[in-house]
């Protein structure tokens, strides 16, 4: 297949588009090398890339929508991994423009760019963000989410209503994936594990947000990449057992698909963080702090319809993951750097 890669040089765009590669899909990335974080981060992840046959690389702004449209009429994609946006719950407190342009208006684009250029399956990043004030656990598509925490959340259950309709009026195939807090090797640097880590390597304080009574679906990169892939292997297809007088908001009459792609197993924050010091070889100093605006306590994937959809299972236990991050984190983050 032909297949674009949105955010390319993020972090799970980096791994889905070199998987697609490797396998000897012909992948062109894009990326507006934004410096929400450090763009060398970016620029060395391209570089991974850059060695892969059959990868491509094409700077682009998603919000841009006359270059989108051109860049499909040019190119011809069979299929769209959509996992550029602006990340983050806590940047959205102080900057919600830059999540209204790229979450809404960049998506918006993507949807026309897919409809009007005959893409056969549009595959995008949702978040497990969007449960909100959800407390019932696991979390499963099935739920109510319409109490987002924060503008980020807000704008990823936007992009599943979104990408609904489009699949209802155009019929074109769209699966969201909520993805459950991804971690590994070249991961973003404004996530807990790259935070952690290098507070623990500098003998300065970790921030523990309330007071570590949180949990989290932790994920290892390569078992949501392997989700990803074998979802964009199988275009969303109408449900023939929807219901429209009780209706599931995860499938529908149209072809369209929302799937949790997480774990199942959350970890609590104290025990993520006592894994990563037997990784490092180090002892964390640890400040204890209240609970963030935005964040939730607990985060936990029921994978069933993901598992009978596309027989996903992860397979990397956190000892395991986080091990191989802290081996990659002490070749990358060398002690000049941090």
């Amino acid at each position: 297949m032909k297949v674009l890669v949105t955010g390319a040089a993020g972090f799970i765009g980096m791994y889905v588009a070199q998987r697609l590669a490797q396998r000897g899909d012909t992948v062109v990335g894009i990326d507006n090398m934004n410096d929400y974080y450090a763009v060398r981060l970016k620029q060395d992840r391209l570089k991974v890339l850059e060695a892969s046959a059959g990868f491509s690389f094409v700077y682009r702004d998603i919000a841009d929508a006359d270059a989108l449209s051109r860049l499909f009429a040019g190119e011809k994609f069979d299929c769209v991994v959509h996992l550029a946006a602006q990340a983050g719950v806590r940047y959205s407190l102080s900057n919600p423009a830059a999540y209204i342009q790229s979450n809404l208006v960049g998506f918006g684009n993507m949807l026309e760019s897919c409809r009007h250029h005959a893409v056969k399956h549009l595959v995008y990043a949702s978040s497990s963000s969007v449960y909100g004030e959800n407390a019932k656990m696991p979390f499963s598509e099935g739920d109510c989410v319409d109490h987002p925490l924060s503008l980020y959340a807000a704008t990823k259950k936007s992009n599943e209503l979104m990408a609904h309709s489009y699949s209802h009026l155009y019929r074109l195939p769209t699966t969201g994936l909520r993805f459950f807090t991804v971690y590994g090797p070249w991961g973003r640097p404004d996530m807990s594990p790259i935070l952690f880590a290098t507070a623990i390597m500098k003998n300065e304080p970790i921030r523990v947000f309330n007071h570590g009574q949180m949990q989290r679906d932790f994920t290892y990169i390569d078992d949501i990449v392997e989700g990803v892939i074998r979802t964009l292997d199988q275009p969303a297809q109408p449900d023939p057992a929807f219901d429209r007088t009780k209706p599931n908001p995860a499938t529908s009459n149209a072809p369209y698909r929302i799937y949790n792609i997480g774990n199942h197993q959350p970890v609590a924050l104290l025990t993520f963080i006592d894994t990563l010091e037997k990784a490092l070889g180090k002892t964390a100093v640890k400040e204890m702090l209240p609970m963030q605006p935005g964040d939730v306590p607990a985060t936990y994937a029921d994978i069933e319809a993901l598992q009978k959809a596309v027989g996903f299972a992860p397979s990397t236990s956190l000892d395991i993951g986080l091990a191989r991050f802290a081996d990659w984190f002490r070749t990358y983050y060398t002690p000049t750097f941090l």
